[in-house]
């Protein structure tokens, strides 16, 4: 249990009173041994000082160790300390609003050269300049006067002025966040250049250039791919063996068909010199061409397929005569003149692209290659990509 000052100095009090009521009987207990008689003590005589002071300590006591009371007691001597803070404070915040007042209106008056009342912008960056003795930017004073400007009016009033240090703490702001803006115009001014270098050897790389007598040669033969899987198509136009055509297909036929998986390889060969950006690009159209063409061939193939077999016993169903061959004859005779078109186109130098279908297929497959199509690391991106890329881009956007 703890006890307060008031409570220890009744007990003190009270300790006193005890030793001085002690003290008292063992002298009249002493007078008594000795044989000395005294004369018996009226009854208000009893009621000494000493027990006075005892009963008063008691009180005292009983009121010191009031545990109300005390609660009390220090509520009030709390209220006190925290009223004179309160106004010690509130001096303390006065004075200092007061010199802050004083400061600002001095400094305002270095400011202000011509004593009107305002500090233009001239007279900021002149001020400014004589405090920190260095020459500042115009646009780090614009700067500052847009920051502390309150009104908008282009000049700064006695109650916007701030004080030197908050002038240098922004304008320090100001010049490193200027060469911070450099450093990065200086790092992206030297990967642009490096993303651009990187870039035109890669451009270097891709033959786009037109074509030589030699690609237009060499563009024409992709085109032997699709003529050797179509020759089927052409059983019933190639019976005349005397036929000097017939001669010069059915030889390159049977050296193609002596080559095992000829079509396969073929096939891969073509799709993989197509991907060489080396080659000249007509050299490269006219192979994704040909497999294009080639896979054309299949749809055709199909329904040849399923006319035999509805011709057949199997269906119950026979045909009228002719309508294989004529179905045969058509598709050889289109394969004939698609070749011819382009083998012709290609030997003047123009890229066959006017195949309906298949022409556009082959242009998005093998795309005219430009700077657009390569990316801020100087990747290549195809268009294919680059659209899908541009159409989630739209998704999000709507989104």
């Amino acid at each position: 249990m703890k006890f307060s000052t008031s409570s220890i100095l009744a007990i003190i009090a009270l300790s006193a009173a005890t030793q001085q009521s002690n003290a008292f009987s063992m002298q009249s207990h002493s007078r008594t041994s000795f044989g000395l008689r005294t004369a018996p003590q009226p009854t208000a005589m009893r009621s000494s000082p000493m027990m006075k002071i005892s009963n008063t300590a008691i009180t005292a006591l009983q009121a010191a160790t009031d545990p109300a009371s005390e609660q009390e007691t220090e509520v009030q001597r709390l209220k006190a300390m925290a009223t004179k803070i309160r106004a010690e404070v509130a001096e303390l915040e006065s004075q200092q609003a007061t010199e802050r007042t004083k400061f600002t209106e001095k400094i305002f008056q270095e400011f202000d050269a011509n004593n009107d009342g305002d500090v233009s912008l001239d007279e900021l960056k002149a001020a400014l300049e004589r405090t920190f003795k260095m020459e500042i930017a115009d646009e780090s004073v614009e700067s500052l006067m847009k920051d502390f400007d309150k009104s908008g009016d282009g000049k700064l009033q006695i109650d916007e002025m701030v004080s030197v240090e908050q002038f240098r703490s922004r304008l320090e702001y100001l010049v490193q966040d200027e060469k911070r803006k450099t450093s990065e115009a200086t790092r992206s001014a030297a990967k642009s250049a490096e993303v651009s270098e990187l870039i035109e050897s890669q451009l270097a790389l891709i033959n786009d250039n037109p074509p030589t007598g030699t690609d237009k040669a060499v563009s024409v033969l992709p085109y032997l791919f699709p003529l050797m899987d179509g020759l089927m198509f052409g059983q019933f136009l190639l019976k005349d063996a005397s036929n000097p055509f017939f001669g010069v297909v059915a030889a390159i036929y049977v050296l193609y068909r002596s080559i095992p998986f000829s079509g396969v390889l073929t096939f891969f060969g073509l799709s993989a010199g197509s991907n060489n950006l080396s080659l000249n690009r007509l050299v490269r159209f006219n192979m994704q061409q040909a497999i294009y063409l080639d896979i054309a061939l299949f749809l055709p193939a199909l329904v040849g397929a399923i006319t035999a077999a509805a011709s057949s016993s199997l269906f119950g169903y026979e045909l009228p005569p002719g309508i294989a061959e004529i179905g045969s004859d058509a598709v050889f005779l289109t394969l004939l003149a698609t070749l011819g078109y382009s083998t012709v186109s290609s030997l003047l130098g123009a890229e066959p692209d006017k195949i309906p279908f298949i022409s556009d297929a082959v242009n998005k497959r093998v795309p005219s290659i430009d700077i657009s199509m390569f990316d801020s690391e100087g990747r290549f991106v195809p268009p294919q990509l680059k659209e899908k890329e541009d159409d989630d881009n739209e998704k999000k956007d709507t989104l």
